[in-house]
């Protein structure tokens, strides 16, 4: 007798199957691939992937379930995944292997990030491929939990050189699957649709109930394999049996609680404690049963229906089965399920899954239970990181019997789910807390917890108001807190810029100053609080040998406390720029970049390759700074985070392509609409820079002035630098002179080489004769010495601008052509013309480049991978730091040697430029 499914047609899915089919030819030629099917539930995923499990005969193949009631336990659908290769876990690297196995809780440990333990499932695949193709096939993917989703979503976007496959199956797939390439599963045609009907009715149905069946099925094959089961002949004939209103997957799982129904009751008890517990542990699942006085052999009947099978695990024939058995239960039923699967876990192998089926047997609250999930919460954090934590908390929560404990573990679960990037959950679980008795320090740690997520949504003005009163709160009972409530304050009024209300920041900074004293040993950060109150309640100068003394600080530790290095880089950052220390922003970023690696912080390095990039920028480093940028993106598309724009359009008004100065409009409309008036004022001071390399110096004295409008952390003093050159040469001598006393106080006050530079080239463009012959050679001197390659550039371009029209004709071409090759070199392009026209006013003929640069044909990838390897990075070693298999990572060292010609890595030194 045939089975359902091999009723199950896939005659109309010849363009799915030759999708799937592609996608193994592609990973037995060694390319991995991904791809996610979606559709609804009984359309006919599964059995794509069956098909596709039986072409694949000559691979490796393992597979799993997400199932709804683990979508909190931190890695479970990764580790049933991945259970049958752990066996070659000791083949991975230290760090990889240690964060994997603290993972799946086979040993303790610190907290590993998840992208690390992406990093070592990408490579414990590839190690599992080198045998033979390897395939992993994950259905339902919609309820995986997240920690497992994030990873293989991470590991699904770096696959390449490997042979592995990935295929997803999800209703509606997550957003961590976003991106991807997915293939819509769509109900059967109608003639396919009424010969699969025809093969269960085996009698003659009338036309007009037929169509019904048909259309409100929508050609979805599970339901019209089971939407006539246990429904009698006259039932169906007359269209009485059908139910109304019901979604396709309802009408589904109501057609499988038919089928239950005629079970024994002993055997829908075994299918309860299975649907109970996804591991499909048969031995688990039989001991668990037998404690309800449940046989081994109860499952047969379940059997002969096809409702599961059972071999190594036990698996349901499809998710709508478990989700069945499990909604037909009763309550008590279900409690008594999950505390008999709580007696058959072993506590000391599996601690956490014993707790979490505790919970699910609890009829009321129970203080040993949520006693037990607040101990495991630690555990879960260190296995699957502060969501974990969050998810144990929040049900310690609801258990919890003390309406003082319980308000206390509301607030921890409701900090670590915001910590988590779960604000909903946050402040659902704060919602609750308020309804017990809050101390102080409970009641301004809530205050801030709910400042926090309005200013994480949003990085305008509205958190300002709640920021401050929570700090207020905290003032009276936790100073440390306090301090840094008022940070983020602080950080608010300088992100709403512009768009807050006149005088914001100094309202801010006067507040600042009344908090008391920081905890000791002195941080600093609290340091850092009281400068900046200084410098937006005194002025500039007064505030800035402070802030000089901060940033010493931060320079200092950047190596030896990342940690305060990667939490307060946003704002450390910001000051290093308004200070011109450009040393500064370097080290800072640099450190936090290799620290974020090095810890395979995922959560934090976009940002920091955001600022490098930017460091990179200034350096003239455009192609170093776009593979940051390009790294940055690959990253957030995997951890779905907010989009750092700022290095990519410094990058494109440095590159002064056509279309920049719309793009940098763009951006100032678009930050104005998320409520960023620093980021309107950035974006102002760009669109000014490009318009001045493009020669529009009236629009551009325009933009910047309107940029200087607002004094904007990090900003304004580069936007002050764009006013001078476009009022001297729109002449417009008031404007120009009002801005150089400006950046006279902030660059005198800096002392730094960059700001002594910028303030020298800006008087010389003001001046004439001899003095300003003696301030622009002054400018180069200092601009020499500092980071800021493009500054330098730009202040040999207006030079030899000022000597030409001197009528000093040589001395004009030397400093033209510098300016040209080194603004040519770094890929500024409206900037290079503008030397190039400056250079044929002089006479002098300028001849295109026609050999392109050695490494100029590489993509950005593969410039990073090949100067890594230039270092005497191994393949493993530069794959660990761009979260790369080391397959990968010889594929395009591959690319590179063919490129460039070269045919080992000794040969890279000469090949590549520095």
């Amino acid at each position: 007798m045939e089975t359902l499914s091999e009723r199950m047609p896939l005659l109309d899915r010849h363009w799915e199957r030759a999708e799937l089919d592609g996608l193994l030819g592609d990973v037995r030629s060694g390319r991995g691939r991904a791809l996610v099917l979606r559709g609804e539930a009984g359309v006919g995923k599964s059995a794509l992937l069956r098909h596709t499990v039986g072409r694949a005969a000559d691979m490796r193949v393992v597979r799993t379930v997400g199932t709804e009631s683990e979508m909190e336990l931190a890695f479970a659908g990764l580790h049933l995944l991945l259970a049958p290769l752990l066996d070659r876990i000791e083949k991975l690297p230290g760090p990889q292997r240690d964060a994997l196995a603290v993972a799946f809780g086979m040993r303790n440990g610190d907290t590993p990030d998840r992208f690390i333990i992406g990093l070592a499932v990408l490579t414990l695949l590839a190690e599992a491929a080198e045998e033979r193709a390897l395939l992993c096939v994950i259905d339902d993917a919609q309820w995986l939990d997240q920690s497992s989703a994030q990873v293989l979503a991470f590991v699904a976007r770096r696959l390449l050189a490997e042979p592995v496959g990935l295929i997803f199956a999800a209703r509606e797939p997550g957003s961590q699957f976003h991106g991807l390439v997915d293939l819509e599963v769509r109900g059967l045609e109608k003639q396919d649709a009424q010969a699969l009907l025809g093969s269960v009715v085996r009698f003659p149905l009338d036309e007009r109930i037929r169509d019904r069946i048909l259309a409100e099925t929508n050609g979805n094959p599970l339901a019209l394999l089971e939407l006539p089961r246990g429904l009698s002949p006259a039932q169906l004939a007359g269209g009485f049996g059908l139910v109304e209103a019901q979604a396709v997957p309802a009408r589904i799982e109501e057609g499988f609680r038919r089928r239950l129904a005629g079970l024994p009751d002993a055997t829908r008890s075994f299918l309860l404690v299975a649907a109970a517990e996804p591991t499909g542990d048969p031995v688990l699942i039989r001991r668990a049963a037998e404690r309800l006085g449940v046989p081994g052999s109860a499952v047969e009947p379940a059997e002969a229906e096809e409702l599961l099978e059972i071999g190594t695990w036990l698996r349901f024939r499809h998710p709508l089965v478990r989700s069945a058995v499990y909604s037909a239960a009763t309550p008590p039923q279900r409690r008594a399920a999950h505390g008999a699967l709580a007696e058959a876990t072993d506590p000391a192998a599996d601690p956490e899954r014993r707790a979490w089926h505790r919970a699910h047997a609890a009829l009321e609250a129970d203080e040993s239970v949520a006693g037990e999930l607040e101990r495991l919460a630690d555990r879960a954090q260190v296995r699957g990181g502060i969501a974990a934590a969050a998810a144990f908390l929040r049900r310690a929560t609801e258990l919890t019997p003390d309406p003082a404990r319980r308000t206390a573990r509301a607030l921890a679960a409701a900090q670590a789910a915001f910590d988590s990037g779960a604000p909903d959950m946050a402040l659902e679980l704060l919602v609750s807390a308020e309804r017990g008795r809050l101390t102080e320090l409970q009641s301004g740690r809530m205050a801030w917890l709910r400042a926090q997520i309005i200013f994480a949504r949003k990085r305008g003005g509205e958190a300002l108001q709640p920021l401050l009163e929570a700090a207020g709160r905290l003032a009276r009972v936790d100073a440390g807190q306090a301090r840094e409530a008022y940070i983020d304050a602080m950080g608010s009024a300088i992100f709403a810029g512009r768009l807050g209300r006149p005088g914001l920041l100094r309202t801010v900074a006067d507040a600042a100053r009344t908090a008391p004293e920081g905890p000791l040993p002195a941080r600093p950060v609290d340091a850092l609080l009281d400068a900046l109150a200084t410098r937006f309640c005194d002025g500039f100068a007064q505030g800035a040998p402070q802030l000089k003394n901060v940033l010493h600080t931060f320079r200092q530790q950047a190596r030896s406390n990342p940690d305060d290095n990667m939490r307060w880089l946003w704002l450390s950052y910001l000051v290093a720029a308004d200070m011109w220390d450009d040393a500064t922003l370097h080290d800072l970023a640099e450190h936090a970049v290799q620290a974020a690696r090095e810890m395979g912080a995922l959560h934090f390095l976009p940002q920091a390759l955001t600022y490098r990039a930017a460091v990179h920028v200034y350096a003239g480093q455009f192609d170093a700074a776009a593979t940051l940028v390009e790294e940055s993106d690959a990253i957030l598309k995997v951890t779905g985070n907010s989009y750092f724009g700022f290095a990519i359009t410094l990058l494109r008004a440095w590159r002064g392509a056509d279309d920049a100065p719309a793009q940098m409009d763009a951006a100032a409309e678009s930050a104005s609409t998320w409520g960023e008036g620093r980021a309107v004022s950035q974006s102002l001071y760009m669109g000014a820079l490009v318009r001045n390399a493009l020669g529009r110096y009236q629009e551009a004295l325009d933009y910047a002035e309107r940029a200087c409008r607002h004094d904007d952390l990090g900003a304004t003093g580069f936007a002050l630098i764009e006013l001078i050159e476009a009022a001297a040469y729109s002449k417009a001598p008031e404007a120009a002179a009002t801005a150089l006393r400006q950046l006279m106080e902030r660059t005198t006050a800096s002392g730094t080489d960059l700001a002594l530079g910028m303030l020298a080239r800006s008087k010389a463009l003001l001046s004439d004769g001899e003095d300003a012959d003696r301030l622009y050679q002054e400018a180069i001197e200092h601009l020499q010495r500092s980071r800021a390659a493009v500054y330098l550039a730009r202040t040999h371009l207006v030079y030899g601008e000022w000597l030409r029209r001197e009528k000093r004709r040589t001395d004009a071409r030397e400093h033209l052509r510098t300016a040209h090759e080194m603004l040519q070199e770094f890929g500024a392009t409206a900037f290079a013309s503008r030397a190039q026209r400056e250079l044929q006013a002089t006479g002098e003929t300028v001849r295109k480049r026609t050999i392109a640069s050695a490494g100029g044909n590489l993509t950005p990838q593969e410039g990073q991978i090949a100067r890594l390897a230039r270092t005497g990075l191994s393949n493993p070693e530069i794959g660990a730091q761009l979260f790369l298999s080391p397959r990968t990572v010889e594929y395009h060292l591959s690319k590179v040697f063919t490129k460039l010609a070269i045919t080992s890595r000794q040969q890279l030194a000469e090949a590549l430029p520095d």
